[in-house]
């Protein structure tokens, strides 16, 4: 499994697959009270991916925003890999407010919860970001520096229960997805809000999408992603709360 999830990574630079790595030795120690500091996600993936995709009884994440992985498309591939082979794996996510930021990271989080990721927003400030796999090793992602960032591999069993502990007693006094967002304006675009006001207007799906300069097909698929974002079963409900929450349109 974990080889094809390194494969093609760069088109034009292909990373070794763990086998491979196994093989040459240049698997991470087999001292558990060894902290292992890799530099950027393709050094992480090729020596530690084997963490991420062994994760058995839970995966727990806490994260600033959703900004954290500068590789394009890995952390979907590991995702995908993993739900491949444990698609029952329980999944907890713990963010702090700027991971609803914008429009399109709220969207995102929804998604998430949708698919059965449990997620919970924390108000107070979060690390970069945190892994925590089956309480039996952690990945504690720094800042990037130019551009790289650098990620501290613990496996030492005090250590990681030590962490477990803190995400769990965090994870307590944080509000649910759903209640936070019941709680506060959406983020919605400037786009978000024209959609919205032609649809108080009452104008018909084509009329609107001329007036927005938008094809019917994306107006509509719009429409259904403001609705979704907005928890909204009717267009008319999906007024109702914007107004209701006072969320007028950005300056």
């Amino acid at each position: 499994m974990v080889p094809s999830l390194l494969r093609n990574v760069d088109a034009d630079e292909p990373v070794a697959g763990c086998c491979q790595i196994a093989e040459t030795g240049r698997t991470m120690t087999d001292d558990l009270d060894r902290n292992v500091v890799l530099r950027g996600e393709r050094e992480l993936i090729e020596r530690a991916g084997p963490l991420f995709l062994g994760a058995r009884e839970e995966f727990a994440c806490a994260a600033a925003d959703l900004n954290t992985w500068a590789m394009p498309g890995l952390r979907e591939r590991i995702v995908a890999e993993r739900r491949q082979s444990t698609p029952d794996l329980p999944v907890h996510k713990l963010y702090g407010p700027g991971a609803l930021a914008d429009e399109e990271s709220e969207r995102r989080l929804v998604g998430l919860a949708a698919r059965g990721v449990r997620i919970r927003i924390c108000p107070n400030p979060l690390p970069h970001e945190t892994i925590i796999i089956d309480r039996r090793a952690a990945v504690l992602a720094g800042p990037p520096v130019q551009g790289v960032r650098t990620y501290t591999v613990v496996r030492s069993p005090g250590v990681v229960q030590g962490l477990a502990s803190l995400f769990r007693a965090t994870w307590e006094t944080s509000a649910d997805l759903e209640e936070f967002r019941r709680s506060r304006p959406p983020a919605l675009s400037q786009e978000g809000h024209r959609i919205l006001a032609v649809l108080g207007e009452g104008l018909k799906d084509e009329a609107a999408a001329r007036r927005l300069g938008l094809s019917l097909r994306t107006y509509r698929r719009r429409v259904a992603e403001l609705m979704t974002q907005l928890d909204a079963g009717t267009r008319f409900q999906a007024g109702l709360r914007v107004r209701g929450l006072g969320a007028g349109p950005p300056e």
